[in-house]
C-alpha cells in the first residue's frame, strides 16, 4: 500500500466535512501547484492511505486517515468561471488539474500537530518536515505507523 498526507485548510474542508458527505465520500480538488498535481495525477491510486492534515489554523495537525476510492480525473472546478479554482489555460480535451474522491476512514484520538511530528526522530524525514508547504505529499510506511502510533494514543 501507498500512503500520502492530503492537506486541507478544516475552515475550508475539514476531517468533519468529509465524514459528513452524503455519498461516503468527498471530492479532493482545488489542487493548485504542480508537483502536487503529478503525484494526484501519476501516483495517487485506489486504495492509498491518506494521512488527513488540517492546515492554515492554530495547531496545524494530522487528525485523522481516509483512503482514496477513485483515481485521478480532470478536477471539474478549472473549467467553471465561477469557481476560485478557475484556469483559463485548462480545457476539457486538454485539463491542467487532477482531482481524487477519497472516504474517511478514522479521526485520531488525538490530533498529532506539526511541532511534535518535528520532534519526533522517525519523523525527522517525513516530507512534511523537510518540505512543508506541499499540500500532496508522499508518507513512508514507518512514518504512517508512528503518526497512527502517535494519533491513537
Amino acid at each position: 500500500m501507498t500512503y500520502w498526507l492530503f492537506k486541507s485548510e478544516p475552515d475550508e474542508y475539514s476531517l468533519q466535512d468529509l465524514a459528513a458527505e452524503n455519498t461516503g465520500s468527498g471530492r479532493w480538488d482545488g489542487v493548485r501547484n504542480f508537483q502536487a498535481r503529478n503525484f494526484l495525477r501519476d501516483q495517487v491510486s485506489v486504495g492509498d492511505g491518506v494521512l488527513f492534515y488540517h492546515s492554515a489554523c492554530k495547531v496545524p495537525a494530522v487528525v485523522g486517515t481516509a483512503e482514496v476510492v477513485r483515481a485521478a480525473y480532470p478536477d471539474p472546478a478549472q473549467f467553471d468561471p465561477e469557481s476560485k479554482y478557475f484556469d483559463p489555460k485548462a480545457s476539457p480535451s486538454k485539463p491542467r488539474w487532477y482531482c481524487v474522491d477519497v472516504t474517511w476512514r478514522s479521526e485520531f484520538a488525538r490530533p498529532v500537530p506539526l511541532a511534535e511530528i518535528k520532534k519526533t526522530p522517525e519523523l525527522e524525514e517525513m516530507v512534511l518536515v523537510k518540505q512543508g508547504r506541499l499540500s500532496i505529499q508522499p508518507v513512508k510506511a514507518s512514518e504512517w505507523d508512528t503518526i497512527l502510533e502517535l494519533g491513537l494514543s
